[in-house]
């Protein structure tokens, strides 16, 4: 299987030990019989994030080791540049012969790259962003990590 990884999902592994634990035991990104891919775009969205906040050598290193597991999906492909502008025109109910059965969404443009980056490595997504939602079998399966279900089902387990 070929699971394409949000930026959420990537905190997730870097700082959320039960999402990372659930995302393994249900999907097992990075098992070997599967490919774990990212758009470019989460490189930078992680590395603005870590400046933002200040992370030190040892989660940088932490994140980069994360990183070297992962196929990388570089903006530079034409099959990607048009899978980017059929998914916003789609988003915003204006794709033609295309109707759409929601009110237009105004995806961010990171998640557009992602989106995209997703079709084109004929992937699932996995997120924690219900802004993909939309997309769901129409582009792609989302898989939707719900930490309050998660957080639900370990307290429930620990009460047995």
């Amino acid at each position: 299987m070929r699971y394409v990884l949000d930026t959420n999902v990537i905190l997730f592994y870097l700082k959320d030990e039960e999402t990372k634990s659930f995302i393994e035991e249900n999907f097992g990104p990075f098992r070997e019989e599967n490919d774990a891919v990212i758009s470019v775009v989460t490189i930078a969205e992680i590395k603005s994030i870590s400046k933002k906040n200040k992370w030190g050598k040892k989660r940088i290193g932490v994140v980069e080791k994360i990183f070297d597991k992962l196929v990388v999906v570089n903006i530079e492909y034409g099959e990607l540049l048009d899978i980017y502008s059929e998914i916003d025109a789609f988003s915003q109910g204006k794709l033609e012969n295309s109707p759409t059965r929601f009110s237009s969404k105004n995806m961010g443009k990171n998640d557009l790259w992602i989106a995209a980056t997703t079709v084109l490595t004929k992937s699932k997504l996995i997120t924690s962003d219900k802004d993909f939602m939309h997309l769901d079998g129409e582009y792609f399966d989302v898989l939707l990590i719900d930490r309050e279900e998660i957080k639900n089902k370990l307290t429930d387990s620990d009460s047995n």
